[in-house]
């Protein structure tokens, strides 16, 4: 009775978020509203982001304005990422507040594992091109298989969006790919880097249009000899994506892409190995998008993934587990996804609503290979699993405006085979409380299906549990977002996470050495997170932002406290140079036994200054310098994958 009463409060209290002015009501695209709205009202909202920033589309996989979104949302853009010189996407999230990175080392495209506001990495949902770029073995998804230059905007949606997405407790990272080019002289980038340990960052990327298909093309090719214990990192990727008018009112697309990253860990002196993993991604979707009168819109979509992640551990030779070079333990995951989806938009009067299905099919092929000494101890050699899964959902939403106020009601259901029927809704809004300041709230159900080697086994000590559930969440978010002056924005966002049938890993009892998974217990994760940004003075503009969350288990286990603090200050002339230094701490609460040491903020510094300009052919150069871990900190959760320190690379961009 008591949580139906705070849900209740909660729902009607209107505490969060502004985007600083309206757009217009019209939802027929984003490119058609964004051209209605009052230049005075875009002027405004340039204050603190671009203009293709006024319109989002992860909450109601529908583009509408920011202004009207009740979830607690951050966006991060193609130029932030080119500024900041990252090389993989967690690098970009791990300045997104509310986002808590754990990197396994921080060197070249390392393995990483994504949290958001205390969740575990299995909880978050990472899409590509509307791609689940989640393992289906593991539950989590490894972003250094993602090239970053294709990226045009990461829409982070931080708590549950399973109303509008499906398993997806902690939150979403939908990765939006840039646009086919609209111009027949093609346009593109050319980026080649260098730095310590050849480290080297290279790319070409081009865009245009010949007859009526728009194009968009990217290659790229990463490598480092490790910056720290003889790790090393390589990968390679394309990416392409075509527009096909098909008539004026009917659109074809597709895309696809390739990646190959191979990373070593390097030699393990402490646990006698040396770890390699390889991770091959494939992908492509067909999409049909057709304006079927002035209200009403569809899509169809088509999508195939295929993932192939093998990671191997060989004996190093210090005597604990064999001879050098013997094998200690192999895991082969072959994955495969294909799906489908439609959507149906309505658009009228003060609604613009929602309504979709999609249905996916996924297989896991699972090989594990171990050495002489599980060998010994009676483990075969080989061992194979082949779960698979099967899902559909139907779905449908509505932004309702109502004056001042903007109501958005959703519900999603899904089916699986593996652990049944899940009904998520959500109830969100945001209110216009004073011309530059929105009120946010939004109350949701999500879910979470539990990894295919939880339910089915696999590993090496690893006990299946078909009977597995989905974990489960009630989640409640609220917060003021303000241009407190003309000058200056604020985010203030207040969570709590009520999450049910937690998966904890037992011991088997009478089994040495086995584990098993199970729902058990509650886990409450609350707190807050704030956010401040200048507009740019003399061409300066300071930015920061703190995150702070308290994990609270059901058992005995003691709660675990995690807050994270960025700060930076940039300057642009938005002409020829920009610097750019940005920090970040986080404290993760960790117990003796890894050996952590977290407690500095890490500095990176970056510069670049254009140094040739040809207007006539609309070409320039520009050169670039990236000095990270300024002040050499010590940043690691785990004393096997210490940071680098201080290094620092340079390079040279050509616009066309």
């Amino acid at each position: 009775m008591v949580k139906a009463v705070f849900r209740v409060l909660f729902i009607c209290t209107m505490l969060s978020s502004t985007a600083v002015g309206l757009a217009s009501e019209d939802n027929s695209n984003a490119a058609s509203r964004q051209s209605q709205l009052s230049q005075e009202t875009i002027e405004e909202f340039l204050l603190f982001w671009e203009e293709k920033d006024l319109f989002v589309q992860s909450p109601t996989r529908h583009e509408k304005p920011i202004s009207q979104v009740a979830e607690n949302i951050t966006v991060v853009t193609a130029k932030e990422i080119e500024d900041m010189n990252a090389h993989t996407v967690a690098e970009v999230l791990n300045r997104v507040t509310g986002v808590f990175v754990d990197f396994l080392g921080q060197d070249f495209g390392s393995i990483s594992l994504l949290r958001i506001q205390g969740s575990q990495e299995r909880h978050v949902l990472v899409l590509v091109d509307g791609v689940v770029w989640n393992f289906l073995g593991g539950g989590n998804a490894e972003t250094n298989s993602i090239p970053v230059r294709i990226i045009e905007r990461i829409e982070v949606i931080k708590g549950p969006a399973s109303s509008a997405w499906g398993s997806s407790l902690g939150g979403v990272v939908n990765i939006i790919t840039k646009n086919a080019g609209s111009s027949r002289a093609p346009s593109g980038l050319i980026t080649a880097s260098y730095g310590k340990r050849k480290t080297q960052d290279d790319s070409a990327e081009m865009s245009g249009k010949t007859g009526p298909v728009g194009y968009y093309l990217f290659a790229g090719k990463q490598e480092s000899n490790g910056l720290r214990n003889n790790r090393f990192f390589d990968n390679y990727g394309f990416y392409a994506k075509l527009d096909v008018p098909l008539s004026r009112d009917v659109k074809f697309g597709f895309t696809t892409g390739y990646s190959y990253p191979r990373l070593s860990s390097g030699e393990l002196p402490r646990f006698d190995l040396i770890s390699r993993t390889t991770d091959r991604a494939f992908f492509a979707t067909a999409s049909l998008d057709a304006a079927l009168s002035q209200e009403l819109s569809l899509k169809v979509a088509l999508n195939s993934f295929r993932h192939k992640f093998v990671q191997n551990n060989t004996v190093l030779g210090a005597g604990l587990y064999g001879a050098a070079g013997d094998l200690f333990r192999e895991f082969i995951f072959d994955e495969e996804t294909r799906g489908g989806n439609a959507k149906l938009v309505w658009t009228h009067g003060r609604h613009t609503a929602v309504f979709g299905a999609e249905i996916n099919n996924g297989e896991l092929d699972q090989t594990t290979n171990v050495g002489p000494l599980y060998q010994g101890i009676g483990v075969p050699a080989t061992s194979v699993i082949r779960p698979g899964i099967n899902k559909w959902a139907v779905f449908a939403n509505d932004t309702i405006t109502l004056g001042r106020f903007t109501v958005t009601p959703g519900i999603r259901y899904d089916d699986n085979n593996v652990t049944g029927p899940f009904t998520s809704p959500s109830l969100g809004a945001t209110y216009k409380l004073a011309e530059k300041t929105i009120l946010r709230t939004s109350v949701a159900r999500g879910f979470t299906v539990p990894p295919l080697t939880f339910t089915s086994g696999g590993g090496v000590f690893l006990d299946p549990n078909p009977s597995l559930g989905p974990e489960k969440v009630w989640s409640y978010q609220a917060g003021m977002e303000s241009g407190v002056t003309d000058y200056l924005w604020t985010k203030l966002t207040l969570f709590r996470h009520d999450m049910e049938d937690n998966l904890v890993k037992d011991k088997v009892e009478g089994k040495r050495n086995f584990s098993v998974y199970n729902n058990r217990g509650n886990i409450k994760r609350q707190g807050l997170e704030l956010e401040a940004e200048t507009v740019p003075f003399h061409n300066v503009s300071f930015k920061a932002g703190f995150a702070y969350v308290r994990i609270k288990p059901s058992s005995p286990s003691r709660t675990t406290v995690n807050y994270a603090y960025n700060a930076g200050v940039k300057y642009d002339d938005r002409k020829s140079f920009m610097a750019q230094l940005f920090g970040h701490y986080t404290w993760w609460d960790l117990g003796a036994e890894n050996a952590a040491k977290y407690d500095a903020f890490i500095w990176d510094l970056n510069l670049s200054k254009k140094v040739y300009s040809w207007e006539k052919a609309k070409a320039e150069a520009e050169v670039f310098l990236t000095a990270h871990n300024l002040f050499n900190g010590f940043y690691y959760t785990f004393d096997v994958y210490k940071n680098p320190g201080r290094w620092v690379e340079a390079g040279v961009k050509f616009r066309f």
